[in-house]
């Protein structure tokens, strides 16, 4: 039986005032499982109306920091609690093997729990003055918040968004991606049940029309946004029209950098993780893979071996590491870049175009540096490989991209760790490892990889407004 996933506003699950509906594929089977409210303008205006309401007149802004952190708290053991539900829902939208959907539940249960405590612990500043006056610092919930998530870690980057609004008392609309839209929903509802209060969490479903309804209206106060830096760059422009105030994380074309001191079987393992993780639909994954001239052809051994030996299949059954990409419209995407490897004169080493919408394990060589595949964000499980000579040479190269969100570099060398890292041009670089957060670090790109950082401090300048109280303690001015 086919399911049905509403809209969430101001407690409900609710049908599109038009009726209309749109389907959501299991990219595995190729088969339409669920049925999804489509939003439309009427639906926008509801949430975003519910928001505006719950924000100027309800309780949750107003509440005391530990009354919200006890709310979010038991939002984020509810979500444990029902971890197997909302992973099966990330599977059956997008291909996620059931192992790593289980994972991004965990880390999205943490990522409300961070933020609910953080927030608690977080202290404004104080400013002692000559004149005879003290000032302070104040943060204060900004208001209506418009997150619009990817699909490709539907849950956790919702998480990410929500967490840090809610926890600073601001109400939320949510537009989850089209594709995988369907975890939200029992996100919202879990909040509503853990005590956040009706139209506080909304959720609307839709694909860029409906986005676009949310991020031009003038009720809202911020926009989060995760996704493609073209989206990126329509939504500031929509945001600039009422002077709101962006975080946008946008594409990637990570590098992958490994010296030839580098401790093999690790980097190895990180590689693997780094382009193959999530079938490759990860905006932080090491696609260019730079290896120093001297290990290049004992690491691609190694590397081809560990990419071969991932178990393919089916992500509902056991064991299964590598599940299908997320949906027919990217499949072409992705094999298009595959296909075209050896005429933009590259070699495709292993991998290869699969059955079904499978892009298996791909790692290319001999690619020229000006190639699509090499300069574009293919956003799959496509690694192109170059050697390299020197420190300096590698920095060139990876710095040479428009995008700037992370890095990579394998070395048993401290100095040039710490020299190397400061050179790249990336909002996150990790060292002998990868996918490694902590939530209390700034996080975000350069360039064509976005605006702004978030976590920890980062995120309450950008989901409060910060203001200065200044009080007189003199009876008369300073000036007499």
């Amino acid at each position: 039986m086919t399911e049905f996933f509403g809209h969430f506003v101001n407690g409900e699950e609710i049908e599109s005032a038009d009726g209309q509906r749109f389907e959501t594929v299991n990219p595995y089977t190729e088969q339409p499982w669920a049925e999804v409210a489509l939003g439309g303008k009427a639906d926008t205006d509801k949430a975003l109306q519910a928001a505006r309401d719950a924000f100027d007149h309800g309780p949750w802004p107003r509440l005391g920091p530990q009354e919200r952190q006890r709310i979010l708290r038991r939002f984020s053991d509810l979500m444990v609690e029902h971890a197997a539900d909302l992973a099966r829902l990330d599977t059956l939208d997008m291909g996620k093997p059931t192992p790593q959907a289980i994972a991004d539940v965990e880390r999205s249960a943490w990522n409300i729990r961070f933020f609910a405590d953080h927030q608690v612990l977080s202290t404004g500043d104080q400013y002692p003055m000559d004149s005879g006056h003290h000032a302070y610092s104040l943060y204060q919930p900004a208001g209506v918040v418009v997150a619009i998530a990817p699909w490709n870690f539907p849950l956790m980057m919702e998480s990410w968004k929500v967490a840090p609004a809610l926890a600073w008392g601001n109400t939320v609309v949510l537009k989850p991606s089209e594709f995988t839209p369907t975890s939200a929903v029992l996100f919202a509802k879990l909040a509503l049940q853990a005590g956040v209060p009706a139209g506080v969490f909304n959720v609307v479903h839709g694909a860029g029309a409906t986005g676009a309804l949310l991020t031009s209206d003038p009720r809202i106060d911020r926009i989060t946004f995760t996704g493609e830096s073209s989206t990126g760059k329509a939504i500031q422009t929509a945001a600039a029209k009422n002077l709101l105030p962006v975080s946008l994380e946008l594409g990637g074309k990570g590098a992958n950098i490994v010296f030839d001191d580098a401790e093999l079987e690790n980097a190895t393992d990180w590689a693997v993780q780094a382009i193959f993780r999530n079938a490759g639909q990860v905006c932080l994954a090491g696609s260019r893979l730079f290896l120093q001239r001297g290990i290049y052809d004992k690491f691609l051994e190694l590397f081809k071996a560990k990419a071969e030996a991932l178990k393919i299949g089916d992500p509902q059954a056991e064991g299964t590491e590598f599940g299908p990409l997320s949906s027919q419209t990217h499949y072409k995407k992705v094999a298009g870049y595959v296909s075209t490897v050896e005429a933009e004169g590259g070699r495709i080493l292993t991998g290869g175009i699969g059955q079904g919408l499978f892009v298996k394990p791909t790692i290319i060589v001999d690619l020229p540096l000006t190639a699509s595949q090499y300069r574009q964000e293919i956003f799959g499980p496509v690694v192109v490989v170059n050697p390299f000579d020197s420190e300096e040479e590698v920095v060139r190269l990876a710095n040479d991209t428009p995008y700037g969100l992370n890095a990579m570099l394998f070395t048993e060398n401290l100095s040039r760790a710490h020299r190397v890292a400061a050179d790249l041009k990336a909002g996150t670089v990790w060292v002998n490892c990868f996918f490694i957060r902590d939530l209390r670090a700034p996080f975000g790109g350069i360039g064509a990889s976005g605006i702004g950082r978030e976590g920890g401090n980062f995120s309450r300048e950008f989901f409060t407004e910060p203001k200065a109280v200044v009080m007189q303690i003199n009876r008369r001015p300073s000036w007499e």
